[in-house]
């Protein structure tokens, strides 16, 4: 069973998708929250495995609500699925590097919001095709690191490091199979590999981390 906090400011948006998320098999609500105060104080007392949050809140925003609740002292923090729009692309990166796991765009179909939250779940990044190509361009923006390469990634093998390259493409697990030439089972074996060397919870993370390093540069 999937238990998920919704948090959003809009009430009519909360019990929407509260309604919606609770309608479906393996997935449980525990509850919701107006803003990003209220959202860490329930983490703190239901330990959701999802939350669904909203970024332009008052009080607390989401970005700030999430690096709060990274930073609380749980055995596992829950996985974080943001809710954008268009015009909120400056807070794409923030809320990665904070530790969300996963975007989704408001206008998205009902299917894909429960498709979204059973992904992040399961512990795989998901940053919708847009969203993913307005962090690309941001991660362009921004000038190259000038630090070394981190040594973490001198313990990938040289497959890994190709597959960790293709995640920060955007490839899903079949591409990167088809693009290796490998069964997808054995793709799904180099990520989890890469994950646990790198120490990242999921995909999202990991392409955080390929860009940041200098690994992955933009239109690569």
């Amino acid at each position: 069973m999937i238990s998920v906090l919704v948090v959003d400011d809009q009430a009519m948006v909360r019990q929407g998708f509260a309604a919606l998320l609770a309608a479906q098999d393996g997935i449980e609500v525990l509850g919701d929250a107006a803003n990003g105060a209220e959202a860490v104080r329930a983490v703190q007392r239901r330990t959701p495995d999802v939350v669904l949050m909203d970024v332009r809140m008052p009080e607390m925003d989401g970005i700030e609500a999430i690096r709060r609740i990274m930073a609380l002292p749980l055995a596992v923090h829950p996985k974080v699925l943001v809710l954008t729009t268009f015009d909120l692309d400056d807070y794409v990166y923030e809320a990665l590097r904070a530790g969300a796991s996963g975007f989704l765009l408001k206008d998205a179909r009902a299917e894909e919001l429960v498709q979204a939250v059973r992904v992040v779940a399961a512990g795989d990044g998901l940053l919708a095709p847009t969203v993913t190509r307005r962090l690309i361009a941001e991660l362009a923006r921004r000038p190259a690191a000038a630090t070394a390469r981190p040594a973490v990634l001198q313990t990938l093998t040289p497959r890994e490091t190709e597959v960790l390259t293709l995640i920060a493409g955007g490839l899903s697990n079949a591409e990167i199979a088809s693009r290796l030439v490998v069964a997808e089972q054995t793709v799904k074996t180099h990520v989890g590999r890469v994950l646990g060397k790198l120490a990242v919870r999921d995909r999202a993370q990991a392409v955080v981390l390929a860009y940041e390093s200098g690994l992955v540069r933009p239109g690569q």
